[in-house]
C-alpha cells in the first residue's frame, strides 16, 4: 500500500496516551470549533479521549493525503452521520474515509477510489449472562448460515469470538456504504475459509463488487475493513462522491490489492502532522 495511493490505514492505542487536561485542551483546539462539542459532551475521560483521537485522525490524514492546510479543511456528515470530505480535490476525486474505536484502539481507513468500511470490536465478555443468551439478543441479524457457525463455534469464548467475526465484517460494510442504523444487517450473509477469501451474499446474492479483511489487534480485539463499489453507497453518501461510475476492471484491480493491516500512530503524531 504505496503512500501515493491516498490509502492508510491508521492505528492509535489510546491506552498510551494519558494527556493532563490542559494537554486534552490544547489537542481539542487543534479542531474546528463545531467539532468540539461532540467530544466534551462525554463524562468518562477513555470516551473523550476516542471522541478526540477520531477527529483527529480524520483531519490529521487529510491533511497528509491532500496536504489541505490542517485550518482549511472542511468535513461535513451526512444525514445518517456518515462523515466526509466537503473540501474538493482533484488528486483523488473519490476520496473517502471511515473511523472506528472501541476499547483500546481508535482506527481510520481511507481509499481514494472505492468505498471503504473500518470497524473495530472489543471481545468483551457479557457481565450477567451466558455468551449464549447473550448473543441470543443478536439472533435477528444474523442468517441462519451464521447463526449455525457461531454456535458451533467451540468453547464459550470461541463462540463469542465468532459472534464478533460476524458482527464486526457486517458494521464496516454497513460503514462502508453509509447507511444509518436502520440497514437490515440480516441482509448480509459472510461466508469464508478459515477466515479468509471473504465473501458477501447481500439479499441472498454474492457481490464480487465488495471484499473484506479481518484482522487480530490483539487477544481482545479485532478489526475489518470492508472495500467495495462506490454505486452502492447510500444516496446521502454518493452525493458527495464525484466518480461513482467507475469501470469494473479498475474496481476489481483495486480491490485485489492486499490489505496489511495497520499502521500505528500516537496522538503526538497527529498533533505534529498539522504543521
Amino acid at each position: 500500500m504505496t503512500e501515493e495511493t491516498g490509502a492508510r490505514r491508521w492505528l492509535v492505542d489510546i491506552t498510551h496516551w494519558r494527556p493532563s487536561p490542559s494537554q486534552f485542551d490544547a489537542a481539542v483546539a487543534l479542531l474546528p470549533p463545531h467539532e468540539r462539542p461532540a467530544i466534551v459532551r462525554f463524562v468518562k475521560e477513555d470516551d473523550r479521549k476516542r471522541a478526540l483521537v477520531s477527529r483527529l485522525l480524520q483531519y490529521s490524514l487529510v491533511h497528509q493525503v491532500l496536504r489541505i492546510p490542517f485550518q482549511q479543511i472542511t468535513i461535513s456528515r451526512t444525514a445518517e452521520g456518515k462523515p466526509y470530505l466537503q473540501n474538493e480535490n482533484a488528486t483523488f476525486r473519490n476520496f473517502n474515509f471511515n473511523t472506528s474505536h472501541q476499547g483500546d484502539y481508535v482506527g481510520i481507513a481511507s481509499e481514494p477510489f472505492c468505498l471503504v468500511g473500518l470497524d473495530i470490536v472489543s471481545i468483551s465478555k457479557p457481565q450477567r449472562e451466558a455468551v449464549t443468551d447473550f448473543i441470543n439478543n443478536f439472533s435477528s441479524y444474523l442468517t441462519d448460515h451464521e447463526w449455525n457457525c457461531i454456535v458451533r463455534a467451540g468453547s464459550p469464548n470461541e463462540v463469542l469470538t465468532e459472534f464478533y467475526r460476524y458482527w464486526c465484517l457486517k458494521e464496516a460494510y454497513v460503514k462502508a456504504i453509509g447507511a444509518g442504523v436502520g440497514f437490515g444487517l440480516h441482509r448480509l450473509e459472510f461466508r469464508h475459509v478459515d477466515w479468509t477469501d471473504i465473501s458477501i451474499c447481500i439479499d441472498g446474492q454474492e457481490s464480487k463488487r465488495w471484499k473484506f479483511w479481518l484482522f487480530k489487534l490483539d487477544e481482545m480485539h479485532l478489526a475489518s475493513i470492508a472495500k467495495g463499489h462506490p454505486e452502492d453507497a447510500a444516496n446521502s453518501y454518493k452525493k458527495t462522491l464525484s466518480n461513482v461510475v467507475v469501470e469494473e476492471e479498475q474496481l476489481h484491480a483495486t480491490l485485489e490489492i492486499s490489505e496489511e493491516g495497520f499502521t500505528l500512530r500516537t496522538v503526538e503524531q497527529l498533533t505534529r502532522l498539522q504543521d
